[in-house]
């Protein structure tokens, strides 16, 4: 079977995607906690105008809105994803995997137009993710 001009990010059902993984030296639990704490959820979601409910509504003061479709404490969260000056909208997955030594954080995001909007994306979340490990390395060698 002949592979032919493959377009990554590209794929047969969910149209572009983009993922996105960093391990850290830090516990599952330390991050998790730290993702989904108000200084965690303004770095990678932006600053909420309600709390995080399942198969509620969100939105944040940037613009980003939503739906979450499943909120799973200490795992991950899958959610409707939507830029304010998009059209379409997206579906975004963070999870933490790891044990009590290192952590693993994991953006994944589907259902994206195009790969403008893919190269877009893998901007955004790279940014977000050294924003992230800046505020959890400098938390661990400050408070030790």
């Amino acid at each position: 079977m002949e592979r032919r001009n493959k377009q990554i990010g590209k794929t047969k059902d969910v149209g572009w995607q983009f993922g996105l993984r960093k391990t850290l030296p830090l516990s599952q639990e330390s991050v998790w906690d730290f993702m989904f704490s108000e200084q965690g959820l303004k770095i990678w979601l932006g600053e909420l105008e309600q709390d995080l409910e399942v198969k509620k509504h969100y939105k944040t003061k940037s613009g980003i809105d939503g739906l979450i479709r499943v909120l799973k404490p200490y795992s991950h969260i899958r959610m409707n994803w939507k830029k304010q000056n998009w059209d379409n909208l997206s579906t975004l997955q963070v999870r933490v995997m790891g044990d009590n030594r290192k952590a693993t954080i994991s953006f994944h995001q589907e259902k994206l137009l195009d790969n403008k909007q893919r190269e877009e994306m893998k901007t955004y979340w790279n940014e977000k993710m050294t924003k992230i490990e800046k505020a959890l390395i400098d938390g661990k060698t400050t408070t030790r």
